[in-house]
This record gives C-alpha cells, sequence and structure tokens, in this order.
C-alpha cells in the first residue's frame, strides 16, 4: 500500500492499537495530525476504520511490509506494542533500520526499555509506571497536578501555602526564601495566565510552581 501524503514534518505513524497505541492516534488527529495507523489484527483495524486518517491491516515487523507503507518517511513513528515484547524490539527495530527521525516506543518494564533504548529508538515511555510515580506524588500531599522531568525539575499545580495569601510575590520572596518560582496564577472561577512579581496571590487560587523535585514538594506541603 502506497503511503498518501502527510503534514510537513513528516506526519505520524502509530503501530499498535491497544489502548495506548488507539489513544494516542485518536488524540493525534482530533488535533489535526495526519495520522497512519497499523495493527496486525483485523478486527482492531475495522474498529478504527474512518477514526483515523490511514488504518492498515500490517505485520508491523516486517522491513519489507513497513518499507511498503513508507514507513522511513514518516517524522515520527510511536510504537505502542506493549506485552508482546518480540513484536515490540522487532517493529522499533525496523523503524530505525529505515531511517525514522524520531522514533518513540512504549515499554512495560526496565530492561524491555533498556533494550529499546540499545537498539535505537529516542524516547522510551514507560505510561504505567510514569503515572504511577505521577499518582504517588499526588496522594502524599496537596499537589492537584505533577509533571516531573528527567532532571528532577517538576512543575506543580497546587494551593497556595498560608504564607502568600494577599501578599505580592516579590514582597514574600519565593525564589528566595524556598528555592521555588511561582509561574502561573488561575483566580477562582477565572483562567491560568502567568505571574509578575506584583502578582498577589489570593487564598482561593491555583498555582503553579516550578523547581527542584524536593524543594516544590516541600512548598507544596507548607
Amino acid at each position: 500500500m502506497a503511503r498518501k501524503d502527510t503534514t510537513t514534518h513528516g506526519g505520524v505513524a502509530v503501530l499498535g492499537l491497544g489502548r495506548f497505541g488507539s489513544a494516542l492516534a485518536l488524540e493525534l488527529v482530533e488535533e489535526g495530525e495526519e495520522v497512519l495507523a497499523a495493527d496486525m489484527n483485523p478486527r482492531t483495524v475495522q474498529e478504527h476504520a474512518g477514526l483515523l486518517t490511514h488504518v492498515v491491516e500490517a505485520d508491523t515487523t516486517s522491513e519489507d511490509a513497513m518499507r511498503e507503507l513508507g514507513l522511513g518517511e514518516f517524522g515520527t513513528v510511536v510504537v505502542s506494542i506493549g506485552t508482546d515484547i518480540e513484536a515490540s524490539i522487532l517493529t522499533a527495530s525496523v523503524a530505525v533500520h529505515l531511517g525514522v527521525r524520531n522514533v518513540w516506543a512504549k515499554a512495560i518494564s526496565a530492561p524491555h526499555a533498556r533494550i529499546l533504548t540499545q537498539i535505537g529508538v529516542h524516547r522510551v515511555v514507560r505510561p504505567e509506571h510514569d503515572m504511577g510515580q505521577r499518582v504517588a506524588h499526588l496522594v502524599r500531599g496537596r499537589m492537584l497536578d505533577y509533571i516531573e522531568f528527567d532532571d528532577g525539575y517538576v512543575f506543580v499545580k497546587t494551593r497556595p501555602p498560608a504564607a502568600l495569601h494577599n501578599r505580592s510575590l516579590t514582597g514574600v520572596g519565593v525564589r528566595q526564601a524556598y528555592g521555588v518560582t511561582v509561574v502561573g496564577v488561575k483566580p477562582a472561577g477565572g483562567r491560568f495566565t502567568y505571574t509578575t512579581p506584583e502578582t498577589v496571590i489570593r487564598a482561593d487560587d491555583e498555582i503553579v510552581v516550578s523547581g527542584p523535585q524536593h524543594k516544590v514538594e516541600a512548598f507544596a506541603r507548607l
């Protein structure tokens, strides 16, 4: 099957339409991205027909099949196969070998992630593991949302501690006192906006705080 035109930056191919792959592909289409999805299960392919830009039944572990789909021309390929580790690794290897510039892959364990990295996958994600860590941080304190980066730098949505109530960020000296930065604020019934040094924080606001993990978590617990 010849590949149809994609977006200017190469489009996205999603290989594997399990829960993760399906959700990813549908969200990309919703955002206006052109998506080619492939899965070896004909029933799964049929269920997604009409929902995605292009969806095909294909053996994603076959280099010939993927070459026929023009996989190497895509800007990004996401290998979303999880439970079948052999198929995941073989599919990722095919994508790397075909010269895809940006290969993402889902892993279900640390060894699986390590092998994917070793064969040249550019970004490995572990959705269940990452979500478990995120929820663990949320249930321990007053944080409303939590995003962590690889170097231990985090963004957290939380309620402001009493020390900030009805005071400007300059007046409190948040960065000097706590080693974090309040980067956004959402008044009750309003929308998030960037903060300035003159921003006054109210008790019923929500704030977005950034900084090193241990300092942000300590600040959120005040």
